[in-house]
């Protein structure tokens, strides 16, 4: 199983980048395979763009006044 242990949406001039770590762990002995996994693509579906830049939106308005 694959447990999410970060992210974050960057933007950039292709559009927004999600990166994203997570930990693989097998189900059977609780051990773990992979640690530390990186990733990351493109958001391309437009309500997750709309999530996204909220959020963004948010913590412009709110923290770096």
């Amino acid at each position: 199983m694959k447990i999410l242990t970060s992210f974050s949406v960057i933007k950039m001039s292709e559009g927004l980048r999600l990166s994203y770590t997570y930990t693989e762990i097998d189900p059977n002995t609780g051990v773990p395979i992979n640690n530390n996994a990186q990733e990351s693509r493109f958001i391309v579906q437009d309500e997750l763009k709309t999530n996204s830049n909220n959020i963004m939106k948010y913590i412009q308005d709110n923290f770096l006044m």
